[in-house]
């Protein structure tokens, strides 16, 4: 992937803990710029893309939505978040989990795709 066309963004934000391998997928980062670009603001991603290895997604039934490369844990709160809810629900996520309390608040974005047990869009809280 050409990491040029994500001017606000690092590979090294997204590279799995576990592994250390990162693999996220160019539309999904193509989205998540242009909601950067217009939110305006750094922004911390405080997960990306997790190997179905990661403890995390071995734990699950199937891989989910960091396993396929389609989405990021942002940290962020109060006003800042909606902003983000805002500009996701705009520029085409279709997965937010919201975790608004206690320490380490973030916005899960998303783009999987509706599929049966999976439906999108989906809004969701931790």
């Amino acid at each position: 992937m050409d990491w040029d066309r994500f001017a606000n963004f690092q590979p090294h934000e997204f590279v799995c803990s576990h592994t250390g391998k990162n693999g996220m997928k160019p539309g999904f980062m193509e989205k998540l710029q242009a909601l950067r670009t217009e939110y305006g603001r750094a922004m911390t991603v405080t997960s990306g893309y997790r190997h179905p290895t990661h403890p995390i997604e071995a734990r699950k039934a199937s891989p989910g939505a960091h396993a396929s490369g389609r989405a990021a844990d942002i940290a962020v709160s109060g006003g800042e978040a909606l902003k983000i809810i805002e500009l996701a629900l705009k520029h085409g996520f279709t997965g937010i989990g919201v975790n608004q309390k206690g320490d380490g608040r973030f916005i899960h974005l998303d783009d999987l795709k509706h599929e049966a047990g999976r439906p999108r869009p989906w809004v969701w809280s931790y």
